[in-house]
């Protein structure tokens, strides 16, 4: 029996940075770096801003590959240019989070994670609860309703990279592990 199905919505990217070029964004992370919070919706110390130049150069051929995930999903090239706009790094320890939120005066938006230690994969892994548990990246979309799917969550990995238009709601859930979590986010323009 012949059947179709259709993709629907918006759509979330996700790649895998290479080591080499993983190593080259975490040097770019630093506290030292001019304070950034006053822009941000998280409830974390330690976000800072990250030399924009320096990180689209390391993430220009990822760019590239979303572009063509892009005509893929939409069934169309994205012929505009991706121009990075802002850049941060995000420093979180137990009992931070990001709540809901979006990006605005952007077209997309990004995140990289640098570092994710082994306490929080155990926390997570522990969790009993619904949701995506201690530390994980979550994504909704649309109204929650049968038989459809309106969040995606994630125990990010190193490396791991995900784009995204920037008014798709997106959090953190705090966790109680000891360490840092760190992940690095751009907003981007087409143009």
């Amino acid at each position: 029996m012949d059947y179709n199905f259709y993709y629907w919505g918006p759509l979330l990217f996700k790649t895998k940075i290479i080591p080499q070029d993983l190593k080259k964004c975490a040097k770019l992370c630093s506290k030292k770096a001019t304070h950034f919070n006053k822009e941000l919706a998280g409830i974390i110390k330690h976000e800072h801003t990250v030399d924009r130049d320096s990180l689209v150069r390391i993430l220009l051929p990822y760019l590239s590959t979303y572009k063509h995930c892009y005509e893929k999903w939409y069934g169309h090239p994205l012929t505009k240019k991706i121009n990075m706009l802002t850049a941060w790094v995000n420093f979180m320890k137990a009992g931070e989070f990001n709540p809901p939120h979006i990006h605005t005066k952007c077209d997309l938006s990004s995140v990289l994670f640098i570092k994710i230690t082994e306490d929080i994969k155990k926390e997570n892994k522990a969790f009993k609860g619904k949701g995506g548990g201690p530390g994980s990246l979550s994504f909704t979309y649309g109204e929650r309703s049968p038989l459809s799917i309106s969040g995606k969550s994630f125990l990010p990995e190193e490396g791991d990279f995900f784009i995204f238009p920037a008014t798709m709601n997106h959090f953190v859930g705090p966790f109680q592990s000891k360490g840092e979590r760190v992940s690095v986010s751009a907003n981007f323009k087409l143009e």
